[in-house]
């Protein structure tokens, strides 16, 4: 990381203040939002509940946002974008991975080995989406923010220390990349939603899972699993995200109001919501250690045997997504060149 939470958070501050003006008129709104863990869990109460506290702060109390986890409002965790889209929430905190390939530009942040830090990916992300996703993947819904989290990594029953030591394991992947991947490794990949972790891992369902540490806390899994591979240098897999709302809803808004929200979105958020995804790994992986867990860190030389391994998920993605009019390589060169030029 190359800066801290508290900097983040600074930075994130400015810009929401920036351009601010009071509301005059006296309409009150309620927004509805909608995501799939649990209201105690990182992600809700450090960047969710940041953001829309803020959104209400900022609106002069205007704006009421009523806040519906662990899918309280029904549904799956794969439906979410579309109760954005069709307003069964008003906005919603989605995985794009739950919907395989149905945004294909962002699964350049999911390609194996391809980020390595959290704030300098979430901002590539943002900066790609204003490019290349908002008339496209993301057409039908009005995106706030787009980011990634902290770097992926395995925690299996077992010790992983080589490709060969995933062999015949049964893997929890959260996207189609790292599923992939996980085939060509040997292990055959699940599919679960992340909330199905800890009883799969219980009842031996799945000898492992892909998740980062952030969200080892909430779920319980260095209680669950004692050994955990993470690698030096770029992470083995990624998931993006995004934060959507519905776009006859915002349009629905008095104009002083849309600007609050837009004063809340944008880049300085992704890298906020990124960034302190990552910052939340270090005190989960505190729960490992303090366990007596078997941490195996992969070092960046032998890192690179499994990138090597990795290639052909890179070969078959490029290849889909030319079907559908895209270039990925040229895509893959844009998110690296915007993720080393990152805080230059």
């Amino acid at each position: 990381m190359r800066t801290r939470r508290g900097a983040i958070g600074a930075i994130f501050g400015t810009f929401l203040a920036a351009g601010m003006a009071a509301p005059v008129a006296a309409q009150e709104e309620t927004l509805v939002l909608h995501q799939f863990l649990p209201a105690q869990a990182n992600v809700p109460r450090l960047i969710l509940d940041v953001w829309a506290d803020k959104v209400e702060a900022d609106s002069d109390g205007r704006i009421k946002i009523e806040r519906y986890p662990a899918m309280q409002l029904g549904g799956t965790p794969p439906e979410l974008i579309d109760q954005a889209i069709d307003g069964v929430a008003d906005i919603v905190w989605a995985v794009n991975g739950f919907t395989p390939g149905r945004f294909p530009h962002t699964e350049v942040f999911e390609l194996p080995f391809m980020t390595y830090d959290a704030e300098a990916a979430s901002s590539a992300y943002w900066q790609m989406f204003e490019t290349h996703m908002a008339d496209a993947d993301f057409a039908e819904v009005k995106i706030l923010g787009t980011w990634v989290h902290g770097p992926g990594m395995l925690h299996t029953s077992r010790p992983v220390a080589t490709p060969g030591d995933l062999a015949g394991m049964k893997i929890r992947g959260g996207s189609r990349m790292v599923n992939q991947l996980l085939e060509l490794l040997g292990a055959e990949p699940i599919g679960l939603p992340v909330t199905a972790i800890p009883e799969s891992l219980s009842k031996g369902v799945i000898d492992g899972t892909t998740i980062p540490w952030e969200v080892t806390s909430a779920l319980k899994v260095s209680e669950l699993v004692n050994n955990h591979t993470e690698f030096d240098g770029p992470a083995i897999y990624n998931l993006t995200f995004v934060l959507a709302m519905n776009k006859d809803r915002y349009e629905s808004l008095p104009e002083d109001l849309q600007k609050v929200i837009d004063g809340n979105s944008g880049l300085a958020f992704s890298i906020f919501a990124g960034g302190t995804m990552a910052e939340a790994d270090g005190p989960a992986r505190q729960i490992a250690v303090d366990n007596g867990n078997n941490i195996i860190t992969i070092s960046a030389e032998d890192a690179a045997k499994w990138e090597e391994l990795a290639r052909p998920v890179y070969d078959a993605w490029i290849a889909d997504v030319a079907e559908k009019g895209i270039d990925g390589q040229a895509l893959i060169d844009e998110a690296k060149g915007l993720m080393d030029a990152y805080g230059k």
